[in-house]
């Protein structure tokens, strides 16, 4: 299967597939903050408004977890992956962590 037909689902069945299950797969990165963003951040705190180095930061990450994800699934033999998911969280108070995770097929 080529890399550029590779299809990341959220939801359950993709049209007109049929695949057996070949098991989780998950793709992780962890961002730290840097110290522009939270000089940055700290002021916009006070203002109000979005904090864009810091979305830009989780936007990157997101990407970053997906390609992971996809990258697994093709090591594992898959063709997509279906149901796919992201999980955020803070590790301490300068880093980010986005997991991607999901079920790897393989068509039939």
């Amino acid at each position: 299967m080529a890399e550029d037909h590779f299809i990341i689902s959220t939801t359950e069945h993709i049209p007109g597939k049929e695949y057996e299950v070949i098991g989780e797969v998950f793709g992780l990165t962890t961002q730290s903050k840097n110290v522009v963003r939270n000089i940055g951040a700290g002021l916009k705190n006070i203002v109000g408004g979005e904090i864009k180095d810091y979305t830009k930061m989780l936007d990157e990450a997101r990407n970053i977890s997906v390609d992971r994800l996809k990258q697994n699934a093709i090591k594992m033999g898959a063709d997509a992956v279906v149901m796919m998911r992201f999980d955020s969280g803070s590790i301490g108070a300068d880093m980010q962590s986005v997991a991607a995770y999901g079920t790897a097929v393989k068509y039939k």
